[in-house]
């Protein structure tokens, strides 16, 4: 969903600890007198078994920079498997990052900041010395280099659902968030007993750190995820932003990389903590779209773009999926509403595009495919469930089944969004696209909603998937205008909209 004005908002949420740590390092001249000086700032900004999220940041001092190059060795062994923010090489130990064409020029005092995904065995030690265009730097004083954050607690590990239909009496529910599988068309707990995502959104994440406001629009405290959960919400869709979550340096330094992540870990907490699925969601994406329905015409994650891009968004999902893989509870949402084909020529170009990405007719960036995503999210060994939107801003299921990917963990189920203003909001168009899919896999609507300020869409909506047995998610747990939002409450204590009473009524009527 596209977001109405931003109006001033501050983040009120809980502070949480950084899961990172720091190694400041001088370089000098050392007796070249154009030598340039530098100051490098490490850091791991998350961390996994296995695996870690870093950053550097290094600051000319010296005379302006028409290139650079960024010179380490990793002490133990550790391998960069991805990178952003410049380009990554690494022969041995000896890691080099150089400029990417947009950020070539540094100018003196200037920062550039750049980002990385490795692996590592027994320690990570932090790099103890860093070059810049082949001059040493060296370490200011005695700075500790950084030790080891803790990776994330282990959970449960998930049992296998049965994959016959369950004799009399049936399976009981697990209690508060399940660990959600798919079979046939149903999703199931770890008991295997059947499971719908009945909730709403919660959006910010996606625009406010980017904007420069903060991290959330409007309060992330237990108190709003209470409310939430007074609705009988079952489920929370928390939108992100790849830029945000990997930490590129034209997102403000308070509401990136580690302080991102971490802000992003503790609503996920929060939600769970209140028995309720959290869904995390890529929103806003990197890459420079013009086209037909543009919304923007910026580079950086500033609005919807028609899919995902292969320079960033692989990354984001490696780094999120290593996040949350030891917690099966956590649901990944790949990418919020594709568009390809308003800037392809046929059905065939866009949903090829969809699905294998690469170079798009139409599209000025490399593209990341919904088959590059799952293998990058099952490449890190998560088996959480992996939820895939269709076309035409994911009100398109029409070859979902034809072109959907292939998911080595099974666990893969269909996304659509609809509103009273989207081609497909009518039952007629239900039948014909969206049950044969909800036949084969589950079906969950990411996104209702409608511009009336009221809910008789919505009723709908709801109707047709409750007699079907399936999921729906109303958005948003927003205090906007309902006409331009839409809305679904007018404060965070959960006093709904007209629209919000016609949700919250019913999900209350539901559990009753």
């Amino acid at each position: 969903m596209r977001h109405p004005p931003r109006l001033t908002a501050l983040l009120a949420g809980a502070a949480v600890t950084l899961a990172s740590t720091a190694l400041a390092v001088v370089g000098t001249a050392s007796g070249a007198a154009a030598a340039p000086v530098c100051t490098v700032e490490y850091s791991v900004t998350n961390q996994w078994t296995g695996g870690f999220q870093g950053a550097l940041t290094v600051t000319n001092n010296s005379t302006a920079l028409k290139g650079w190059s960024l010179g380490f060795s990793f002490p133990a062994g550790q391998q960069v498997g991805q990178g952003w923010g410049g380009k990554w090489s690494q022969s041995g130990a000896a890691v080099t990052v150089t400029n990417e064409s947009w950020n070539a020029q540094l100018g003196a005092g200037a920062k550039a900041t750049t980002g990385f995904i490795a692996s590592w065995t027994g320690t990570n030690t932090a790099p103890a010395a860093f070059t810049l265009g082949g001059v040493p730097c060296t370490v200011d004083g005695s700075t500790t280099p950084p030790t080891t954050p803790p990776s994330d607690p282990p959970t449960t590990p998930p049992t296998t659902p049965p994959t016959t239909p369950p004799t009399s009496p049936p399976p009981t529910p697990v209690t508060g968030a399940p660990e959600l599988s798919v079979t046939g068309n149903k999703f199931t707990d770890q008991n295997g007993a059947v499971r719908r995502l009945l909730g709403v959104n919660r959006s910010g994440g996606e625009f406010m750190c980017v904007q420069g406001y903060g991290i959330w629009d409007g309060p992330a405290d237990d108190a709003s995820v209470r409310a939430i959960a007074d609705w009988k919400a079952n489920t929370v869709r928390i939108p992100l932003n790849e830029e945000c979550w990997l930490g590129l340096d034209n997102v403000k330094p308070e509401y990136r990389g580690a302080n991102y992540v971490d802000a992003v870990k503790d609503l996920v907490t929060k939600v769970l903590a209140h028995g309720m699925t959290p869904v995390v969601e890529l929103h806003w994406t990197h890459g420079q779209y013009t086209g037909n329905s543009a919304g923007c015409a910026d580079v950086h994650a500033t609005c919807q773009k028609p899919m995902p891009n292969a320079q960033y968004t692989p990354a984001f999902w490696t780094s999120v999926a290593n996040t949350f893989k030891n917690d099966r509870r956590v649901v990944l949402d790949l990418f919020n509403e594709p568009y390809p084909d308003r800037a392809t020529s046929t059905a065939t170009q866009a949903w090829t595009c969809w699905r294998d990405g690469g170079t798009c007719p139409g599209i000025g960036y490399e593209v990341a495919g919904m088959q590059d995503l799952v293998d990058a999210v099952r490449a890190t060994g998560a088996k959480n469930l992996v939820l895939v939107p269709g076309l035409a801003y994911s009100n398109d299921l029409s070859q979902w089944l034809t072109y959907r990917p292939t998911d080595p963990a099974e666990n893969l189920a269909a996304a659509w969004h609809v509103y009273n203003f989207n081609t497909c909001a009518d039952e007629t168009c239900w039948n014909n696209t969206l049950a044969p899919v909800a036949a084969q896999v589950p079906l969950l609507a990411g996104e209702i909603g409608e511009n009336t300020c009221g809910h008789a869409f919505i009723d709908r909506v709801m109707k047709w998937f409750d007699d079907r047995g399936l999921s729906y998610l109303g958005w948003t747990w927003n205090t906007w205008n309902c006409n331009s939002g839409p809305a679904l409450i007018t404060s965070y204590d959960g006093t709904p909209t007209a629209f919000g009473t016609g949700l919250r009524d019913h999900l209350r009527a539901l559990t009753s």
